[in-house]
This record gives structure tokens, sequence and C-alpha cells, in this order.
């Protein structure tokens, strides 16, 4: 695959409600998943966008779309404990443009307008991971996270990361494993895009990734969890979540 030169590289990331997304728009965003993702259907790619309520679209200097992301936002209690939940569901980015920063600073910014809705009520992160790049996303956002890699132990995370999964997955989460195995996958990692390079492998929490989801060449996801608050946050995320969270203030 030939890569673009530096400056057709830089994308612009855009947010918008998924329920308003073009016919256009949802064709090219499934034209891009289908090329990267086995096991996947326009059926069952339009039902899970269905359940969404944002979208975060990178397009390059030309308007194409060359990556994208879903979320919904949940309200729910556990425990007699009222909380709101950020799911991530689809996401893609072309290989040809990884490394871009457009897409993280986009979705941690509209994370902080999400937050500005309800401030007072308690934020996280429900992240189902199909591949090992997607989980190193979760110390660039934030510092303390389930499950972690570096044995870091948070016993009452632990214990709500289940109690969310169990309710938005029901039988197909196993809490010993912390893992959502479907009767037929939902969609995985083509294999040229899932199976680690050596120097990946020589990553700690990639191989941590590996042993905790043996099957996710076949669909398997690791459930993880992460709060979304200013003091479980790296400096960089913090401003950026900050300068959604003004943003979220004032609407």
């Amino acid at each position: 695959m030939s890569r673009p030169d530096n400056r057709s590289r830089v994308l612009d990331a855009v947010v918008a409600e998924a329920a308003g997304l073009s016919q256009a728009t949802r064709d090219d965003m499934y034209a891009l998943f289908s090329r990267h993702y086995d096991a996947t259907t326009r059926a069952r790619f339009e039902c899970d966008l269905a359940a969404k309520d944002y979208a975060v679209l990178l397009r390059d200097c030309t308007d194409r779309l060359q990556g994208f992301s879903t979320l919904a936002v949940s309200r729910m209690e556990i425990g007699g404990r009222p909380l709101r939940v950020v799911f991530s569901g689809d996401t893609i980015i072309d290989p040809a443009y990884w490394g871009s920063q457009a897409f993280s600073y986009a979705w941690i910014r509209q994370i902080g307008r999400i937050a500005a809705e309800a401030p007072d009520v308690p934020l996280y992160w429900l992240l189902i991971v199909k591949g090992h790049r997607t989980y190193r996303y979760l110390p660039a956002f934030g510092l303390r996270f389930v499950p972690d890699w570096r044995g870091t132990a948070d016993a009452a995370l632990e214990t709500l990361k289940d109690a969310i999964a169990e309710k938005l997955f029901g039988p197909a989460y196993d809490a010993r494993t912390g893992v959502v195995s479907f009767e037929r996958s939902h969609g995985h990692l083509a294999p040229d895009l899932a199976v680690p390079t050596p120097r990946e492998m020589a990553r700690p929490e990639v191989r941590f990734f590996l042993q905790r989801n043996p099957r996710y060449l076949d669909g398997d996801e690791l459930v993880c969890l992460c709060a979304l608050s200013h003091d479980n946050m790296r400096p960089l995320t913090r401003r950026l979540f900050a300068q959604g969270f003004a943003q979220g203030s004032h609407v």
C-alpha cells in the first residue's frame, strides 16, 4: 500500500450525530469497515450504527473518508449508584493514516462535551477490544483502567466493569475471563491487521492482550473500563477534555 505524502496525511476530524449521517457517508463508512474487518454484513453494521449517538469522522484533504469511530452514551444504575457509560463501537482508521492524532484529539474533546451534560454523574469508558492496537488506547487516555497489564489491582473497578458488561451483553459475557464471546463473530480484524508484528510482540501490553483474549482472531472481545474523570487523565488528555467540557457547558 502506498503511503500519502506528509501534506495529504493531515486528517480533519468532525463529530456528527449518528442519526443524521447521510446515506453517502454511511456507504463510505461501511466500505472502509468491510475492507478491514471480516465476518461483517451491512445489516449488522447498520444495526450497530443505529444504537450509537455519535460518529467521529476522519477525512483527508480531498474530503475522502479515511477513518471513523462510533460511540453511545448510556445512563444506568449499578448497586443503587447512578452513572453514565460511553461505549465505543465500530472503529477503523486506514493504516496509511496510522499515527495521526486527529481522532484521539476529537474523541477526548467529545468526551468532555458529554461529561458537561451531567457533570455530577460519574462517567466511564467501556471499551470492548478486538485487537491489540485498540487496547493500547487505554494508557494513552487514562492513568487507571482494567484490565491493566502492569498488574495494578482495582477490585472496585473490576466489579463495576463486570456489572456493566453483564447488563449490556448478558450471557455473552464471561466474568471469569473478562471476554465477550458471541455465538458468531460480530466482526473481527482481517488477519493482515490483527496479527502483531515482531516489534509489537516485544511490547508487554500486546502480549498481555493476546494472553487475556486468545480467541480475538475469531471475534472474541476483551472488556475494559476506564473512569473518565480529571484525576484519571494524563496531562494532554486532561487539557483536551477540559476544552470539550467548556464547549459543552456553554451549549
